[in-house]
């Protein structure tokens, strides 16, 4: 896996840490911010919204994602995340599966105050679901 610069690395960064200021979340109050980058080099941000009916909330890692797919974008290098929380924050189960099923093995940034970790998706999340052959 090819790792990221610096560069780019603080730029999903600074999107991350920016959009997750637009979270809505009344319910937790854990606000989280990502931001994907695309093989061609674009960033797309998302936050997390939270509704009553907690199935109907949508992480901030699936956010930043959709948006970059209605847009037609297919491949991806990296995802950031960020949390307004002390701990390290970790993309959800279904994160995991959504982003392994469109992005496959990319590199997931974690950041922590300052800090960042990078470790590939498939670290994080050693057996994914696989798409079956149709029978």
């Amino acid at each position: 896996m090819k790792l990221l610069s610096k560069s780019k690395i603080q730029k999903l960064i600074r999107t991350a840490k920016r959009v997750g200021l637009h979270a809505y979340a009344p319910y937790s109050g854990f606000k989280v911010g990502a931001a994907v980058l695309t093989s061609d080099g674009h960033t797309y941000g998302g936050c997390n919204v939270e509704n009553v009916s907690y199935g109907a909330t949508c992480c901030a890692e699936r956010t930043a994602l959709y948006k970059a797919v209605s847009e037609g974008k297919k491949k991806f290098l990296a995802i950031a995340v960020v949390a307004n929380d002390k701990k390290r924050p970790i993309p959800c189960g279904i994160c995991r599966q959504v982003l392994w099923e469109l992005a496959g093995d990319l590199e997931v940034v974690l950041i922590r105050g300052s800090d960042y970790e990078v470790f590939p998706l498939s670290q994080i999340y050693p057996q994914p679901f696989q798409k079956q052959k149709s029978l």
